[in-house]
């Protein structure tokens, strides 16, 4: 079969969740005799810096064919001007699936279903409640919903939550396919010894992008209250956030303990993932939190907000706090510096066993196949 894929940034890329997504589904389809055809957005990559330089021009990358469409570099603008190119590109491509990413993304899908061509759309998350996104992104976000659950083939959502939403919405049923996670590389800490002054079981972990739905205030100020010799390392760059990265710059003056690293991948990121006392995530939204699954697929001791997406993730391998209670993250954390949960290897063994990469593509080719 011939497969596109559109409304993600960019691969191979770390800038968010969804390229990774799209990352690790197209390189394995094409293993598995799949053509796949991935629609590149052009623009500046926003996290890794360097990724400009080594992808420029990039036309294939591990078999997957990349196309690159133009666009304009402004916030907003540039995801609409892309969706409609990269879909009205995708209607001469011969495909038998064109599989649409994120809601914004999926105010094209009408195009295609009028050409009689399959679609697929993967619903990250409920997009539009985002805090980044101001009235008119929001509406377009959310006209993009309506028009996947009423023109999509088929709609793959990565939490019970969303699946129980779109069925009390949309009266849709859609098909529950979460993200998966790789066997990790466990690293010594050398790197971050050397930058950062990290060792072993010194320092406490959240890393994900600094945007403000993940809550990342909720633990500097918690942290900030507690009296520990273990460091707060944040992990983790803006996405068209400057004001909130400002806010949170603001709350880490004085406080020598904790340390911004910035955007992180490679021998670096593993190295903060193997070598962490505890991984927090304290978000207020979540679509399917692929940094929480890497996290725990280290064996990391984990402290998250109680929404659905994060608790569907971890099961009982993991303390949990009533979303946005300060107090009681405070109460968690000190409680986990005593003594936290030293399930290392259940951690390990139960999510690499239940979100498998190579599962998860099966369920997809299935669904393509149907």
């Amino acid at each position: 079969m011939k497969i596109a894929m559109i409304g993600h940034k960019r691969i191979p890329s770390r800038e968010g969740g969804v390229e990774v997504v799209v990352e690790e589904l197209s390189t394995r389809l094409v293993k598995d005799g799949y053509q796949v055809d991935v629609y590149n957005r052009k623009g500046k990559n926003v996290q890794d810096k360097n990724a400009d330089k080594e992808n420029k021009n990039l036309k294939e990358y591990k078999g997957v064919r990349i196309i690159t469409i133009p666009t304009i570099n402004k916030k907003g603008i540039d995801a609409l001007l892309y969706s409609i190119l990269a879909t009205v590109r995708a209607l001469f491509g011969h495909y038998d699936v064109i599989h649409f990413h994120a809601e914004g993304s999926c105010a094209m899908l009408w195009l295609p279903h009028l050409f009689g061509i399959r679609t697929v759309a993967t619903i990250h998350g409920l997009d539009w409640q985002r805090s980044k996104w101001g009235g008119l992104a929001s509406r377009y976000i959310k006209f993009g919903e309506k028009i996947a659950a009423k023109y999509a083939d088929e709609i793959i959502v990565l939490s019970k939550g969303v699946e129980k939403y779109f069925k009390k919405t949309y009266n849709r049923n859609t098909n529950f396919i979460p993200n998966g996670v790789n066997i990790p590389t466990i690293r010594e800490p050398k790197i971050i010894k050397e930058k950062y002054g990290l060792d072993k079981d010194s320092y406490i972990l959240f890393l994900a992008r600094i945007v403000p739905e993940k809550g990342l205030h909720y633990l500097i100020e918690a942290y900030n209250n507690i009296k520990t010799d273990k460091k707060l390392v944040i992990a983790g760059g803006a996405s068209h956030t400057d004001d909130y990265l400002k806010k949170i710059k603001d709350m880490v003056k004085g406080n020598p303990n904790i340390i911004m690293t910035g955007f992180v991948q490679g021998r670096e990121l593993e190295e903060l993932y193997s070598n962490c006392y505890l991984y927090c995530l304290p978000s207020d939204i979540e679509g399917m939190p692929l940094s929480l699954l890497e996290a725990m697929s280290y064996g990391c001791s984990c402290l998250v907000s109680d929404i659905e997406e994060n608790i569907q993730v971890v099961g009982n391998f993991a303390n949990k706090f009533k979303r946005g209670n300060k107090e009681e993250l405070e109460k968690k954390l000190k409680t986990m510096l005593k003594n936290r949960m030293n399930q290392k290897d259940g951690i390990k063994k139960y999510i690499l066993n239940k979100y498998c990469w190579n599962n998860i593509v099966c369920d997809l080719e299935v669904l393509y196949k149907k």
